[in-house]
């Protein structure tokens, strides 16, 4: 497979990429929400897809591992379950959408998750089987179509009462079991395609530098701080890569 050409439209998603993984770095989240409006509008939101799918596997599991006895596996199976049900349905609107009408959705439901992380919102509705189930299956909808499942599932948990170390926990292995989910989902459906996987492959040590400068940073200033530096980014990649705004993606 050939290494794709050094462009404009490479050099903006290294950028992104780049800023992507010093937000998760730093705060913990926000690839998904960063890299899918501005990948979408550069290479078509199936690309878009299995690129963020690719960057954001590996890196996941060493910091996982250490998690995966600490979670609570009666709350994250069921979530886990309406994911692996409900991802097909996101591939499916993925796979047979205009891609316009795709790309506004993509960077209008960044918007509104980016929104409702920023209020502080939290679920205070009934806790079951049933509920975690269509918690997931929206997580499931969202990671198909764009991989962002994490907006759904931080509301939820986050309300659960739960220590912060166990609804950490809980996030990562859930993330982790989705990537599982991703991966074989965009294969069965044809979507790891020569030029976006090895787009990915361009990118994968440049996500991995910006988690790693991240990291590193993690300790030189609040927590707050860090949020609202990652809330930036996300608001600003998906107002910039609405297609109201094409014209400014060319050189």
């Amino acid at each position: 497979m050939p290494f794709p050409s050094f462009d404009f439209n490479l050099a903006i998603l290294l950028a992104t990429v780049f800023l992507a993984g010093l937000a998760k770095g730093l705060s913990g989240f926000g690839t998904g929400m960063i890299v899918a409006p501005v990948a979408g509008a550069l290479y078509g939101p199936q690309a878009a897809l299995v690129i963020i799918v690719l960057i954001d596997s590996l890196p996941s599991v060493p910091v996982t591992i250490p998690a995966l006895p600490i979670a609570r596996w009666r709350e994250v199976l069921p979530v886990t379950g309406g994911l692996l049900l409900f991802f097909p349905l996101g591939i499916y609107v993925l796979k047979h959408s205009d891609t316009q009408t795709l790309r506004w959705f993509i960077s209008v439901a960044v918007l509104v998750c980016a929104a409702m992380l920023m209020s502080g919102y939290r679920y205070q509705g009934p806790r079951n089987p049933a509920v975690s189930l269509g918690v997931g299956g929206v997580a499931g909808v969202l990671s198909g179509i764009a991989s962002i499942p994490g907006p759904p599932v931080i509301a939820y948990w986050m309300s659960s009462g739960l220590p912060a170390t166990i609804v950490r926990a809980n996030l990562l292995t859930l993330f982790l079991l989705g990537e599982v989910i991703s991966l074989g989902n965009i294969w069965a459906a044809g979507l790891l395609k020569p030029d976006p996987v090895m787009i990915a492959f361009v990118a994968a040590p440049v996500y991995f530098l910006g988690l790693h400068l991240g990291a590193r940073g993690f300790a030189r200033a609040s927590e707050r701080t860090y949020r609202i530096a990652t809330y930036a980014l996300i608001v600003l990649a998906a107002l910039t890569s609405l297609p109201a705004f094409d014209s400014f993606h060319s050189p």
